[in-house]
């Protein structure tokens, strides 16, 4: 049983494929993170210009916008570079569906610890959404990339598309 989970999980991969993809992952995931944080900052605290709305809101809206691009990009071209997809665009919606998921789970870790819990300090938020929130939420994405978003074309579908 434990056998067929892992051929499940390698996807006709080897263990070391498999670990090179993942840090593959982690590290595009990585970088997004960083264009994230310092776009955010950036736009929020460093450069003089007028955002419209809630300056903070708005950054964190164009610096999340921009991640998902750079993760994309990065996933696309680096981390799943081998597995042929016959609609880009259709990829790219379900990966911006895929992060907004993570997102959301990010969220629902900070909602538990702040209305479950009772904790209301700002270390205790910043360990609900930016580590366990993190950590999950990095767990569902690359599952749903792997399985979904970058999955392979069956051969049925990729042996009847023009060539």
């Amino acid at each position: 049983m434990f056998s067929r989970f892992v051929r499940r999980l390698l996807r006709g991969q080897t263990l070391k494929e498999w670990l090179i993809e993942f840090l593959r992952f982690c590290t595009v995931g990585l970088g997004a993170y960083i264009v994230d944080v310092g776009l955010f900052n950036l736009l929020a605290y460093h450069w003089s210009i007028d955002l419209p709305f809630d300056q903070s809101m708005t950054a964190k809206t164009i610096s999340v916008s921009i991640s998902i691009v750079v993760a994309w990009v990065g996933n696309r071209l680096w981390t799943f570079r081998t597995q042929e997809q016959s609609s880009r665009g259709r990829e790219f919606a379900m990966f911006v569906l895929v992060n907004i998921g993570g997102m959301a789970v990010a969220l629902a870790c900070l909602a538990v610890s702040r209305f479950v819990l009772g904790f209301d300090s700002q270390f205790a938020d910043n360990i609900a959404a930016n580590v366990v929130g993190l950590v999950l939420g990095t767990a569902f994405r690359y599952v749903l990339y792997r399985y979904v978003v970058f999955a392979p074309i069956p051969l049925s579908a990729s042996s009847s598309r023009p060539h």
